[in-house]
């Protein structure tokens, strides 16, 4: 899961930032209105965790402006201001869902993955493709019943690949999605290659077709020919 916190308190930002990270999501961080309308147009995100208070505008504004241009991303507002009007419009404008401050980040946590799995895997606690079966709560993998050993990574690019299925994803939208904003500390993208030629080797290994076909000079497609 990859997630944008606009939040412009920078010990509870770095909190958020860290416990998401440790659960092994992508989160970045925005501090402003300004820089979370930048991120939003330059990456994607499946949730978006966003405050409403902001210094330099209006978080049910940028609610607005992602639910007009995004329509498909979860939203998950977390705010101090616990007002029955502010949680109504912020709903009616199409969040997800609203959390209070304080809260505790094992809380936001499930609210999050609840808006996620609702939006990305319609509520589904397991995905497949073919002989392919992702047990989304444990983070396993399995080809005909048996688990492959893969690392983190490559259990996160096998169920973006297959979330999108048929899709075509770029190199650089499978680094970004599953690095963020690390990405931009690396040479050259030759690192997806690697993983999706690792991942290609166990899921046949135990069994499996090959369902990772590169689109020569584009990226790669997950699909059954």
């Amino acid at each position: 899961m990859k997630l944008l916190l606009v939040e412009d308190q920078d010990e509870l930002a770095v909190s958020i930032r860290n416990y998401f990270s440790k659960e092994g999501d992508i989160c970045e961080v925005a501090t402003s209105f300004s820089k979370a309308t930048e991120k939003l147009y330059a990456f994607s995100y499946d949730v978006l965790l966003l405050d409403l208070m902001l210094p330099d505008g209006d978080g049910l504004s940028l609610l607005k402006v992602v639910k007009d241009n995004w329509s498909d991303m979860g939203v998950v507002i977390i705010s101090a201001k616990n007002a029955l009007n502010d949680k109504l419009h912020g709903l009616e404008l199409g969040a997800d869902d609203y959390l209070s401050k304080p809260f505790h980040l094992a809380e936001l946590n499930a609210r999050a993955n609840a808006v996620y799995r609702r939006r990305k895997q319609e509520g589904r606690r397991t995905l497949s493709f073919k002989e392919i079966e992702l047990t989304l709560d444990n983070h396993e993998a399995l080809v005909h019943g048996t688990m492959l050993d893969l690392t983190r990574k490559e259990y996160e690019l096998l169920h973006y690949f297959i979330v999108n299925q048929n899709r075509l994803l770029t190199k650089q939208a499978i680094a970004e999605h599953l690095w963020g904003d690390y990405m931009d500390t690396m040479d050259s993208f030759d690192f997806v290659y690697q993983h999706i030629k690792n991942l290609r080797k166990k899921i046949m290994k135990a069994g499996g077709n090959d369902y990772l076909k590169t689109v020569y000079g584009a990226g790669y497609k997950m699909k059954d020919e």
